[in-house]
């Protein structure tokens, strides 16, 4: 989508090159949150969130201890950062030589950014949200808020990203499928992995559970496996919300004797494409003239403004559309 809408509500003329900076900025910074999340919320709870993210988090957990003199900061476990830049890495080198380079430009720049932030921010020894529920619920969503952000700059933090394009290359199976059988997977293997210490220590203080130990480890992993479903659906909802927000638009229906002016203004001030449609009153038997003009939800105050200056008895209807695709507004993209 065209990111600038949203940032810059009244569409004043921006450079291509200027806007596309604005993008990186967006993706680099906006990537941050996710590694804060992992290091501060997801690791320190031990949980498997869905994605890549996921894999590598597994991949940190089974290894902690085996490599000390490797990895000492990380107790001898492989690092997040470092798997998921050799696994993205592979990735984008497989997707280059198929769905093409073009799509992988701005994916380097989020795996490049996404490796960074998980290098550069510390992983806590204890979790910053306490309550594993709550950090599955908070955590998940302001990691889809961080995500959201990155993708509406036409960004991509990679890993299964890149997966589903390369499988949809080849087969016609939808993304959101191909995404979705991911974390199935991912987030169901948590189920097979040693459980954390601090979840034996959980069970360890707390009250027996009916059937005994071997009942009590099998209640703590399919704990385990439910944190990482409730991370997974938290920011799931908060990516479709953060993206629903940018993509609101709204239709005008504006009748005025004064259109050319009305029309003309929105023209050249909030720099959108105007309909003027013949009509007539019935009840008047008089011919009118009714502007139909399509803006993004945040241009819309802008545009009350205008006819409310030019006109103010004007007669004005306006609705929410939930997506407006074409020039000036979203690209048409193939489902």
């Amino acid at each position: 989508m065209r990111y600038s809408h949203f940032f810059n509500p009244h569409n004043a003329p921006s450079t291509s090159r200027a806007r596309t900076i604005f993008e990186y900025l967006v993706i680099i910074i906006g990537i941050a949150p996710m590694a804060l999340m992992v290091n501060w919320v997801l690791l320190p709870h031990a949980f498997v969130g869905g994605g890549l993210t996921g894999i590598c988090s597994a991949i940190y957990y089974v290894t902690g201890g085996l490599f000390p003199s490797l990895f000492p900061e990380y107790g001898g476990a492989i690092p997040v950062w470092l798997t998921t830049f050799v696994f993205n890495a592979i990735l984008l080198l497989i997707a280059g030589l198929t769905v093409g380079w073009r799509f992988t430009i701005r994916t380097m720049v989020g795996v490049a950014a996404i490796t960074f932030w998980y290098r550069v921010i510390p992983i806590l020894p204890q979790p910053i949200i306490e309550d594993p529920w709550l950090g599955a619920i908070i955590g998940g969503f302001v990691f889809g808020l961080s995500l959201g952000c990155v993708l509406a700059a036409n960004g991509s933090s990679g890993g299964t990203d890149i997966v589903a394009m390369i499988v949809n290359h080849y087969r016609n199976i939808s993304l959101g499928n191909i995404m979705l059988a991911c974390d199935v997977v991912i987030i169901a293997s948590a189920f097979f992995l040693p459980l954390p210490e601090s979840m034996l220590q959980e069970y360890t203080h707390s009250s027996p559970l009916q059937g005994g130990i071997e009942g009590g480890l099998l209640f703590l992993k399919i704990k385990r496996v439910l944190y990482g479903v409730a991370m997974t659906l938290s920011y799931t909802v908060a990516v479709d919300w953060l993206m629903a927000r940018l993509h609101r638009s709204v239709h005008f229906l504006i009748y005025s004797s004064k259109y050319d002016e009305i029309a003309t203004a929105i023209n050249t001030t909030v720099n959108r494409g105007v309909t003027v449609l013949d009509g007539t009153g019935w009840y008047s038997k008089k011919p009118v003239k009714v502007i139909s003009v399509l803006v993004r939800k945040p241009e819309s105050s802008l545009v009350f403004s205008l006819i409310h200056s030019i006109d103010p008895e004007a007669l004005v209807s306006i609705a929410d559309v939930g997506g407006v695709f074409g020039s000036g507004f979203d690209k048409i993209k193939p489902k």
